[in-house]
């Protein structure tokens, strides 16, 4: 499993992963689940990934290759005009890799299914957030929806829904998105660090600011135990319940 957050704030985009896969609990290890790619002055793209590992590394290479070698059949994410026509592009890559594995392998498409977050910007386009799924089809995030996850969602969403602000500094959205993170990791033991963190300021049209937190980060070590001292103390000041 897996635990992925895209964040659309006033200044920009924000977006982070974990990085733990498993098969069981004996066989756990550590991949990228984040991609990007780049062309200063001209856009900027990052996918964040969940589901079976084999399906999305396919996905990221194929995107990787077609890049370099663009057709009609396969455009490349670089020649697209819009953020809206990297999303199809993603989507139909996504859908053709499952599609081919599950034909020439076990008949259970979900054995084979996959999830994807996407953002960036396009030229003089807005920047724009999507959430693909394994059908290939895709929803876009706006005012009443401001950021996706993907894959062990239901432990840190409560914390995004009750502090979440659109005009959050990046800082602020990090320090946020990580205690969404630690409330995951806490309560689920299929995610885990190191995570990894970029950030994309409006209209910069390059890569932005890129982050690993390991686990024996001091800061977010110091933020988990903080975090556990507020809820405590924010606990005992409510009115206790009497019968």
């Amino acid at each position: 499993m897996t635990y992925c957050v895209g964040l659309q704030i006033d200044r920009g985009l924000v977006f982070m992963s974990d990085t733990r896969t498993n098969s069981g609990v004996d066989n756990v290890s550590s991949f990228k689940k984040m991609h990007t790619w780049n062309l200063e002055g001209d856009r900027s793209i990052t996918i964040m990934t969940a589901g079976n590992l084999a399906t999305t590394q396919a996905v990221v290479s194929l995107i990787d290759e077609r890049s370099k070698e663009p057709s009609e059949r396969t455009p490349s994410v670089y020649a697209a005009k819009s953020m809206f026509q990297v999303a199809t592009i993603v989507g139909d890559t996504l859908k053709e890799v499952i599609k081919t594995h599950a034909n020439s392998g076990q008949r259970a498409d979900s054995t084979f299914n996959a999830s994807i977050i996407l953002g960036g910007q396009v030229a003089d386009g807005e920047p724009r957030l999507f959430l693909i799924y394994p059908e290939g089809n895709f929803i876009e995030a706006g005012a009443d929806t401001p950021f996706f996850q993907i894959g062990e969602t239901k432990y840190g969403r409560p914390i995004l829904v009750r502090a979440y602000d659109t005009d959050m500094t990046f800082e602020q959205a990090i320090t946020l998105l990580l205690v969404s993170f630690d409330s995951t990791i806490k309560a689920n033991l299929s995610v885990g660090l190191p995570i990894d963190v970029h950030v994309y300021e409006t209209d910069s049209l390059k890569e932005g600011q890129k982050v690993r937190i390991e686990a024996d980060d001091p800061y977010f070590n110091d933020l988990s135990m903080a975090w556990g001292v507020a809820l405590r103390e924010a606990l005992g000041n409510l009115d206790t319940f009497r019968f």
